[in-house]
């Protein structure tokens, strides 16, 4: 079971390895990744990060969509985490999840702040809209003390 699907830039790290993780009571942590999948270092640090007793699976953004469609993370609490909101949208779209957590982006030239953490291009803005335009309930929120704020009133 999917018991949250957030976009974090930083993948796991304390905010998710623990705050999140107890929040949602995830006993499966899924990074959906393809650059990450290829890079054993980056592999290395996560699996570092990771709370004991925890399951990490590390898996393309395919992989993810397969496993979630094929009935095998049913049997886990599911705490999903991905470094975009394309990675996001494409989940979301091929997986029928029904909600998605916002923590944070990393500010570039091409993208504009949208909360403390959050920053969009273009592009992300429109996958956003039609994500909401779907029934997907988008909030923004960097722990789970913070008050969620829904995407559509920033956007």
């Amino acid at each position: 079971m999917i018991k949250l699907l957030r976009v974090d830039h930083r993948l796991l790290h304390g905010q998710v390895a623990f705050s999140w993780k107890a929040h949602v009571d995830a006993d499966c942590i899924l990074i959906a990744n393809d650059s990450v999948v290829k890079d054993d270092l980056r592999k290395t640090s996560l699996k570092l990060a990771k709370p004991a007793g925890t399951k990490l699976v590390i898996k393309s953004i395919k992989d993810s969509i397969d496993s979630i469609n094929s009935g095998v993370t049913d049997k886990y609490k599911l705490l999903i985490v991905v470094e975009s909101i394309k990675d996001a949208y494409e989940l979301i779209k091929n997986c029928g999840i029904k909600k998605l957590n916002l923590g944070g982006t990393k500010a570039t030239s091409e993208t504009r702040n949208i909360s403390k953490a959050m920053n969009i291009t273009p592009k992300e803005e429109e996958l956003l809209k039609d994500l909401v335009g779907i029934g997907c309930d988008v909030e923004i929120q960097m722990v789970p003390d913070d008050p969620a704020i829904k995407v559509e009133k920033v956007l």
